[in-house]
């Protein structure tokens, strides 16, 4: 199948250097904003690229759930790929693909994992079947089919009836460290805008990029 017809040119705004804030956690909190405000569908959505021990790579999408000055933090189980990833590479990447707005945000960093006590804080404002399905769910494995992952569930929410769901041992949260981010805006005639932050003499260098 050929599709290469399929093309759009980008014109909603541009990006200039005079626009970005000098500190790239402003910048993206801006952006965030932003994207929350065009009311796009899971803006805090990000794929997630990891490379195995053998150096093989590997996308996937994850939800942002909270970030700061320390690092971008997202949840997972302890024994699923990605998490086997970190713990052989600890290097890792983030895209947020906001294409409604025209833009991109990559940030590339060093993932490690919280602590107990604030994975408990995240894990406890979850919904209860969230919960439940945090224990049912032995992720990356494979299994037989969908009806049993419906049975374990049904298992523990009899198993803990009446009671608080506890935080599992094998999930939890981990924190991305930013080691630079790529700030790209779509324009005409595929001439985009990309600013890179990068660590510089301890302070944060700006770059603007050839698209």
């Amino acid at each position: 199948m050929d599709i290469g017809e399929l093309r759009r040119d980008y014109t909603q705004r541009g990006l200039d250097a005079a626009d970005l804030d000098p500190d790239p956690f402003a910048q993206f909190e801006l952006w965030f904003q932003q994207a929350r405000e065009a009311e796009l569908l899971e803006p805090n959505a990000l794929v997630l690229s990891t490379v195995s021990a053998s150096g093989a790579p590997y996308q996937r999408t994850v939800l942002l759930k909270y970030f700061d000055r320390a690092g971008f933090v997202f949840f997972t189980n302890y024994g699923s790929r990605k998490a086997q990833h970190m713990a052989a590479n600890a290097q890792v990447s983030m895209l947020f693909p906001w294409y409604p707005l025209e833009r991109q945000l990559a940030i590339a960093g060093t993932a490690s994992k919280i602590s107990a006590a604030e994975s408990l804080r995240y894990f406890s404002s979850r919904p209860r079947g969230s919960q439940l399905g945090a224990w049912v769910s032995q992720q990356s494995s494979i299994i037989s089919s969908r009806q049993l992952l419906e049975m374990q569930f049904e298992k523990m929410k009899e198993k803990f009836l009446n009671q608080e769901v506890p935080l599992p041992d094998f999930w939890g949260g981990y924190r991305v460290t930013p080691i630079s981010f790529e700030f790209w805006q779509g324009r005409p005639s595929r001439l985009h805008d990309r600013f890179l932050y990068h660590q510089k003499d301890g302070s944060w260098a700006i770059d603007r990029l050839s698209p």
